[in-house]
């Protein structure tokens, strides 16, 4: 299998000095539709060392999916007198709507912190460009709270072991794509990790986007919002109307 991998990359191997790789997903776009209950992505490729020739030691895998970016305000809740509140906020100037990363080894072992920070490497090193003036500790309790809420949501996914290498070359990942994604353009990040160094890294982009009569409706309440908004309420209006007429029957 290592000697069919490296007979077709040989093209590439020609004249390479650092480590390459050679990434694809399995859709570069995915369609929401009215049934649409979730997808799953497959994240594949190919490892190109140079001459062909692979270190004594494996190099590690990581995958990370992510995007859109967006502001978010989050506002913490207190119980005062009895009475649950709004007592504090935190703004967000970009916030990625989706985050998923795999590794073909748990971060923390393949990485180091520097690094696994400047690459965004796990759900606690992702950055999220706080834009309110907190103080580091209630900044960080926002920044730990809006991960865990993401998280619980199933929007923050962090998979360890979720990368398999096969003859050191070959390497694929699946992550998992929740019914409520948001719509956007996300990248698909591959980094090829050595010893705790990322050595080599590459990135496709995927679009996510409604298609058939989810895009109409999305189209109308963007472009036509006022029209949109009397048009909802005509048709709750009679729907309502409707429901109690065919109750008054019975």
């Amino acid at each position: 299998m290592k000697h069919l991998v490296a007979l077709l990359l040989a093209p590439l191997l020609l004249g390479a000095t650092k480590p390459a790789l050679v990434p694809d997903v399995s859709q570069r776009r995915i369609d929401i539709i009215y049934s649409f209950t979730g997808a799953e992505l497959l994240l594949f490729g190919a490892i190109v060392y140079p001459g062909g020739r692979m270190p004594e030691k494996p190099a590690d895998i990581v995958v990370v999916l992510k995007g859109p970016a967006e502001p978010v305000i989050l506002r913490e809740k207190q119980k005062i007198a009895g009475i649950w509140i709004n007592a504090d906020n935190a703004r967000f100037r970009s916030v990625p709507a989706f985050y998923a990363v795999a590794s073909s080894r748990p971060i923390k072992a393949l990485a180091d912190a520097r690094t696994a920070a400047i690459y965004e490497l796990g759900l606690e090193n992702i950055q999220l460009s706080p834009a309110s003036g907190e103080t580091p500790e209630a900044q960080q309790r926002f920044e730990a709270g809006l991960v865990d809420l993401k998280r619980r949501n199933g929007l923050y996914v962090e998979a360890p072991d979720g990368v398999e290498v096969s003859e050191g070359v070959l390497y694929r990942a699946r992550i998992a794509i929740p019914a409520r994604v948001p719509v956007g353009t996300y990248t698909a990040e591959t980094f090829l990790i050595q010893d705790r160094r990322v050595v080599a890294a590459a990135v496709r982009e995927i679009e996510i986007d409604k298609s058939g009569f989810e895009r109409f409706v999305a189209t109308v309440a963007d472009r036509w919002a006022f029209t949109y908004g009397l048009a909802a309420v005509a048709i709750s209006i009679l729907l309502g109307w409707a429901a109690g007429a065919a109750f008054r029957k019975f």
